[in-house]
């Protein structure tokens, strides 16, 4: 979405991804236990969250195939395809693709683990018994799943298994599958945030065959849409020929056994992968797949460094790149195949929240834990002069975590707003009932220098004065900090860090950019071991529990999960829980105002720019439908949704690499 966008290809991304929506795309931000392959769905499954939760103000308990909070669905049962697909798609030829991601190698195929990187593409061989459409924001309908009764009093919903319904070993999906995946996911062998993700189901019952019950703690409108949208996986994954099992923290290059449209033919040193189309799909003709996963095969090539990918794909090595630096669409993606037609340049619009990217600043350093420092640090960010000189004036500035949608706090509270925030008065800032905060502006007649001169009171105020060459506290020492981020993404970022880092220095602040390989990285951002870095949280439709593993207190002291700012707050939590708990969509969006005020006025997040456009290179030949989804990833659409114009003659499969896991 952004210029330096790094988006996190990690698990994190299940809890509103869930595999809700057949257009699914890399995500800088998720939850941290599916984190490096159910990437950027998040807009799309949160539009399944209220879907499915409507139906808990039924006054009797019905099956439906399909659901909306508000209304009814868009597509009645019946309805042939979604709208945003062509029918007629021809299948076949190969997408070759780059890294999705800032994944530079991976070591395993388990996307639900936390140790490891997992290989880009594998949520193509997982379905969840739900999947929403990409048109409408609350909405889902069935895919493993041919029906949905949701009990009367909300503490349970029952899915009915399509008896069509097949892994690519050619089992059934049956009820003690989905079971088992719970069970699974939920078990120390998963990775940790699935424990939490999943706490509010109590158990997955199999009442038949092909019948599951998944019952609740408590009503919550979001639960159906958890349970609905959890991914499936046979019981036989891991199985050996003696009986025995592979535990389930340890698989790696074992493939995975799932309902999905591809399966994996080869791989290679950790660097390629090839999906093949599964010639037995079962799901080829349901209407939420007709027009969807033409090509025959896909490949993804892992590229060390975004120069490398960019240079990679001027040589025809790869058909598709979508393009988060600003500065790489205006100056690098040109050229003679560019001027000839070879190479096809195109924006197309969409209509996601931005989410929240920015310098996470971690609240865990003590350095951090004063909102007067943190303000500071924003007042220190010269966005208008990056637009200028970096960005060709392609974005905004983000000013929400809601930022593009009715969600966004706006103007005063509303009453439904003050009734939440006002237990919490004595706690919180009085400026927390005012307006928004708006971000620092060096448009005339703003400019920097005063900027940093407001900055700098506000240091002083917090204790932080400029003496013997540096900014110091009482205690003499000076203010120094590191702004993390990996290899992959480095060189995008470097010279807005290098801007930021020039700023801060005239307020008497060190700041170093050190860049880590990929690996590391991430093992230090699961371990909270960093001072500040980017990422980008991924936007919401309709926000829900992913709020709570963002922002909650209990979030904050889990390993990997996605509160990497380490906010504890009661008022946050009580928010965040009338959030999950609103009833009607005025209590939704009442909740998320608040949240959005305490959040943006509690500046732990210097925010970044977004576009509203997604940026696309392709290769000539390559074709898409006429109409565009409003809320979808661009790298998700391409993979369902595209096709060859005239589909290549497939090689013969070549023999598989045995590839053994990176250390």
């Amino acid at each position: 979405m952004t210029t330096g966008s790094r988006r996190v290809q990690t698990p994190r991304a299940f809890r509103r991804s869930v595999r809700c929506s057949a257009i699914h795309g890399p995500s800088r931000f998720g939850l941290a236990a599916l984190r490096r392959a159910w990437r950027s769905a998040s807009a799309l499954a949160s539009a399944c969250a209220l879907a499915l939760a409507g139906l808990l103000a039924a006054p009797q308990a019905h099956a439906v195939h399909a659901i909306a909070q508000y209304g009814t669905p868009k597509y009645p049962a019946g309805f042939k395809h979604f709208d945003y697909v062509n029918p007629d798609a021809p299948k076949g030829g190969t997408l070759v693709l780059a890294n999705p991601s800032r994944l530079t190698s991976f070591d395993k195929f388990n996307p639900f683990t936390l140790r490891g990187n997992t290989a880009p593409g594998v949520d193509l061989l997982f379905e969840s018994l739900t999947i929403g459409s990409s048109d409408e924001v609350a909405s889902a309908y069935g895919l493993l799943a041919d029906d949905i009764d949701i009990a009367p009093d909300g503490l349970s919903v029952t899915f009915h298994i399509n008896p069509r319904a097949r892994f690519s070993n050619g089992d059934p999906v049956t009820a003690e599958d989905v079971k088992f995946s719970l069970d699974t996911l939920k078990s120390p062998q998963a990775a940790p945030q699935f424990a939490s993700i999943f706490s509010e189901i109590t158990r997955a019952v199999v009442v038949d065959p092909h019948t599951v019950r998944f019952e609740f703690r408590q009503r919550n409108r979001e639960l159906p849409l958890l349970a609905g949208g959890m991914p499936v996986f046979s019981r036989k994954w891991g199985l050996k020929p003696d009986g025995s099992r592979i535990p389930f923290d340890q698989l790696a290059f074992e493939k995975p056994i799932g309902s999905g449209p591809y399966l994996i033919e080869r791989y290679d040193n950790g660097r390629t992968i090839t999906f093949r189309r599964d010639p037995n799909y079962w799901g080829a003709d349901l209407p939420v797949r007709v027009g969807m996963y033409n090509f025959d095969r896909i490949v993804y090539k892992l590229y060390s460094d975004n120069t490398a990918r960019l240079e990679a794909f001027k040589a025809g090595e790869y058909d598709a790149l979508v393009e988060y630096v600003a500065r790489n669409w205006v100056r690098r993606d040109v050229g003679k195949k560019f001027d000839s037609g070879e190479l096809i340049k195109r924006e197309f619009p969409q209509h996601n929240g931005t989410g929240m990217q920015g310098f996470m600043l971690n609240t865990r350093r003590p350095l951090f834990q004063d909102v007067r420092v943190r303000k500071a640090l924003d007042l220190a960010l010269d966005f208008q002069w990056l637009n200028r000189q970096l960005f060709f004036n392609q974005y905004t500035r983000i000013d929400s975590f809601f930022a593009n949608t009715d969600l966004q706090a706006k103007g005063l509270p509303s009453p439904g707003e003050l009734a939440l925030l006002e237990p919490w008065r004595a706690q919180l800032d009085p400026a927390v009932f005012g307006p928004p905060p708006k971000q620092p502006d060096t448009d005339p007649p703003g400019s920097l220098r005063d900027n940093l001169l407001r900055a700098r009171a506000l240091l002083q105020e917090a204790g932080w004065t400029y003496r013997d060459g540096a900014l110091r506290n009482a205690n003499g020492d000076p203010f120094q900090f590191e702004i993390l981020d990996d290899s992959g993404s480095a060189t995008s970022m470097e010279p807005i860090v290098a801007t930021f880092i020039r700023n801060l220095q005239k307020l008497g602040i060190t700041a170093t950019f050190r860049v880590a390989d990929f690996a590391v990285y991430q093992k230090r951002l699961d371990a909270f071991d960093f001072d500040v870095t980017t990422i980008r949280m991924p936007d919401v439709q309709v926000p829900g529990s992913e709020q709570i593993t963002r922002f909650g207190s209990k979030a904050a002291d889990t390993p990997g999960s996605d509160n990497v700012i380490g906010l504890k707050s009661p008022a946050v939590d009580a928010i965040l829980k009338a959030l999950v708990q609103a009833q009607t969509r005025e209590q939704l969006v009442d909740a998320t105002h608040a949240l959005d005020r305490l959040l943006m006025h509690g500046y732990y997040v210097v925010p970044h720019w977004y576009s509203g456009t997604h940026r696309v290179a392709s290769r000539r030949g390559l074709a898409w439908p006429k109409t565009l989804p409003l809320y979808y990833g661009a790298e998700g659409w391409i993979t369902s949704t595209w096709w060859h114009e005239q589909p290549q003659t497939q090689p013969q499969p070549q023999a598989q690499s045995q590839a053994q896991p990176h250390s």
